[in-house]
């Protein structure tokens, strides 16, 4: 499997999750490699009165159980540690690299006001025009703004969640180039910080991190790590830090020509890979992102509503005592016609949390059809008009890329945890007359890891190559990776 076979030490993939968070191990036995998930533990963000805010100490001792694990499972030692997870939200340090409190969750209110008064400073044209990044209000760059809102001092460094956790366990102050872009505070097409929006919005550019490539070692292991054998010499390697760009780094594919993808999870992320950024009028209009991909790629793509909104369902159903796993929820849907009506998935009061089933019967209602019933039936019916709009979609965005792209679309990479729903992939395949290609549920954890081996292998100064990722995915995906946590269903 490459020449870090004969390094003969295994190599840790941190995925942080907004629902669940994981610690995977890949170790070689003789010629054979061996992929197993050591430790889950599950995420939510929490409000205990001043918003919704992640707690991060509670997820930093999950990383650590989970490490401590792999180095009970790995005698042979550690030779790398890679952290990925979702995007935008930050922690912010004092002077003496202190955490000043619990970040905010990227689904918090606290942004509406923000946005408008940024577009105040600078027009929304022009943002996207010198970053090629989508206008969502749960971006770095709004938040950010908010925290000064609130008369947070704007000179508190500030790092985004899987550089931090990086930074906990012996690492630099560093922004990864993949999750830097997902700020929309980058230059397009550069690896540079974009001063003309931190001066238009009065954000203080010497609070930002230094900007690295994917792939870059940024320390070694240290603090109670190193008590442990395993983890002495251990590298910290920054893999696409955005779990996204890691999942779509583990697309076994060649070329980037025929074949768009979904990273199918909370949110799904429709898209595709280009060569160069595409910020054309039309691209701007339909509000496509270019976020940053490995080996300088870009993943352009669109975030679409995805599973949460089944979840929200499922949360509310249970207070009034219809508890159905989802998968028992999908079983169920396979033999339903198609509903009469859809809902638009991105319609913005879905995307935040609370009385999911109310605002879809809100939406139906103001369309003139009847609202679901919540009841036993009810309730498929709901599941099933998630599943039908999700695909709908789909359908649409993946239309508007090959339209804005100029692409030929003839493959549907869907990875993520969402690629293991059958049904979602069926009428999704229906719907766009694509060849649906269901990727591994831990695409996430196989990017990770080709990302570390391709940085282990290359030790480059400008980062990993995209073919060499590609290279080290397409093994990786050969191999079943197992779960050996008796918590890892949580």
């Amino acid at each position: 499997m490459g020449p870090c076979v004969a390094q003969k030490q295994a190599l840790i993939a941190v995925d942080l999750g907004a629902q669940s968070c994981r610690v995977s191990l890949l170790r070689w036995n003789g010629e054979r490699a061996e992929l197993r998930v050591i430790h889950r533990f599950p995420n939510a963000p929490v409000d205990e009165g001043e918003g919704l805010r992640w707690n991060i100490g509670r997820i930093f001792d999950g990383v650590k159980t989970g490490l401590k694990m792999c180095a009970e499972a790995a005698p042979e030692g550690i030779a790398s540690i890679g952290v990925d997870g979702w995007g935008v939200d930050y922690v912010r340090l004092d002077e003496a690299g202190r955490l000043v409190a619990d970040p905010f969750c990227y689904r918090d209110a606290r942004t509406a006001k923000a946005v408008e008064e940024v577009y105040r400073r600078i027009s929304p044209e022009k943002i996207y025009a010198l970053t090629g990044i989508q206008l969502l209000s749960l971006n770095t760059l709004y938040q950010l703004y908010a925290d000064s809102l609130a008369s947070a001092d704007r000179r508190a460094r500030w790092l985004n969640i899987p550089e931090y956790i990086t930074l906990l366990l012996g690492g630099r102050l560093v922004s990864e180039y993949t999750n830097a872009t997902h700020t929309q505070l980058v230059s397009l097409g550069k690896r540079e910080w974009c001063e003309e929006i931190f001066a238009a919005v009065n954000l203080e550019l010497a609070a930002a991190p230094e900007i690295v490539p994917t792939g870059t070692a940024v320390g070694e292991a240290k603090g109670e790590l190193v008590s442990l054998a395993a983890f002495r010499g251990t590298k910290l390697i920054v893999p696409a830090c955005h779990d996204t760009a890691s999942a779509i780094g583990a697309i076994p594919a060649s070329g980037n020509d025929d074949w768009a993808f979904i990273s199918s999870g909370t949110w799904s992320l429709v898209g595709t890979v280009l060569r160069r950024p595409c910020v054309t009028e039309e691209a701007r209009t339909k509000n496509f992102t270019n976020l940053g991909g490995v080996g300088g790629t870009i993943c352009f793509l669109k975030n679409v509503n995805g599973m949460w909104l089944l979840q929200q369902c499922m949360e509310e159903w249970e207070k009034l005592g219809i508890r159905r796993t989802m998968e028992e929820l999908i079983r169920r849907c396979e033999g339903m016609e198609a509903p009469s009506a859809l809902i638009d998935v991105d319609e913005a009061s879905l995307l935040l949390p609370g009385d999911m089933p109310g605002k879809i019967n809100a939406q139906l209602i103001a369309a003139g059809k009847a609202p679901v019933a919540m009841n036993e039936r009810g309730i498929v019916e709901m599941a099933s008009l998630i599943f039908h709009s999700l695909a709908n979609r789909y359908a649409e965005v993946l239309d508007l890329i090959e339209k804005t792209s100029g692409k030929k679309l003839r493959r549907l990479f869907v990875v993520g945890g969402g690629g293991k729903n059958q049904l979602l992939n069926r009428l999704t395949a229906e719907r766009t007359g694509l060849e649906v290609i269901a990727g591994s549920s831990e695409c996430t954890t196989i990017g990770n890891f080709a990302i570390q081996l391709a940085a282990l292998e290359e030790n480059r100064a400008d980062g990993v190559r995209a073919e060499t990722v590609t290279r080290y995915a397409a093994e990786l995906s050969e191999i079943p990776l197992v779960s050996s946590d008796a918590r890892a269903g949580v």
